[in-house]
């Protein structure tokens, strides 16, 4: 093994995920936010990622912020309140984390998708 590399059991977090997961649902269904099975399963990999960096303190890769201007101010809040559960994560975790919310926001007419 790298000295550089930890190793991870990602199972020490499997109800840190699920829980926040959980959470992040009801926050959407709240806003008539209903992701698709493949954005769930794309939104649970990505706040397992978090919370795993939240314990690790890996930092993120450089973002680049232009990139996001598109994603809507209330998908980005959306995020920051997430993001706030989780202190040692960088603000631009928001970012990544408001574009699986901006993609779910098409799925608002139909609301079967999410339930």
């Amino acid at each position: 093994m790298n000295s550089n590399t930890l190793e991870i059991n990602e199972e020490l977090f499997t109800d840190e995920v699920d829980s926040t997961f959980n959470k992040v649902i009801d926050i959407l269904r709240a806003e008539n936010i209903f992701p698709d099975s493949v954005q769930k399963q794309m939104l649970y990999s990505h706040l397992k990622a978090m919370v795993i960096r939240s314990h690790t303190n890996e930092p993120l890769p450089e973002v680049e912020i232009e990139m996001f201007d598109e994603i809507s101010k209330s998908s980005h809040k959306l995020a920051e309140d997430v993001v706030k559960w989780f202190p040692a994560l960088a603000y631009e975790e928001t970012y990544l984390l408001s574009v699986h919310f901006e993609v779910a926001k098409e799925n608002e007419l139909t609301e079967e998708l999410g339930a």
